[in-house]
């Protein structure tokens, strides 16, 4: 895998946690700079560690599955890509008011880091199906992660929520484009 394809990987997977720091950033009535870091930080190594789970645990059924591996990581792809599609056509307010938590917070950033990186789980998986090394990956996914959160949290507390669906929407689009490009340089 090149390491434009990595890049585009890790910028579609950041895209959820751009979104959501959009969201968050677009909330908060003051911003506090530990506050972006914090939520940087959680997305960042969340989203570099799922990868290396899903990697492992696609390594164990490698043998099982290894003469359909590509239509597997062209249906992950797609749909990884389908789902960001289709929810960036809706914003999910996050709101530190009312009964509502703060995205701030240290159990709602868990949930949040967690959420954000399932898909990163499910990309970990397809390396090891596509016989990817999984370090300079994990490495890029997780610092574009904690950059584009930052990025997010900045750009919705000054802008709210102008960019968020576009990213997404993106994203979407360049994960399926990812899964076709497998799915046909296994076929020819």
């Amino acid at each position: 895998m090149s390491f434009l394809e990595i890049l585009l990987i890790a910028l579609s997977l950041s895209a959820d946690c751009f979104a959501v720091s959009i969201s968050s950033g677009g909330t908060m009535k003051y911003i506090n700079i530990r506050h972006i870091f914090r939520m940087a930080f959680f997305f960042g190594v969340f989203q570099a560690i799922m990868p290396v789970i899903g990697f492992f645990l696609g390594l164990n059924l490698i043998n099982y599955i290894s003469k359909i591996d590509h239509w597997i990581a062209f249906i992950i792809l797609v749909a990884i890509g389908t789902k960001m599609i289709y929810e960036s056509k809706k914003i999910d307010e996050l709101n530190c008011n009312g009964n509502r938590s703060c995205p701030f917070g240290f159990k709602t950033l868990i949930i949040l880091a967690v959420a954000t990186s399932v898909d990163a789980l499910a990309i970990g998986f397809t390396f090891s199906l596509i016989k990817t090394s999984i370090l300079l990956p994990v490495i890029i996914i997780g610092a574009i992660s904690f950059i584009m959160s930052i990025l997010g949290n900045a750009i919705g507390y000054t802008g709210k929520h102008f960019f968020e669906n576009r990213m997404e929407t993106i994203a979407g689009v360049i994960l399926v484009l990812l899964g076709f490009k497998t799915l046909i340089s296994h076929i020819i």
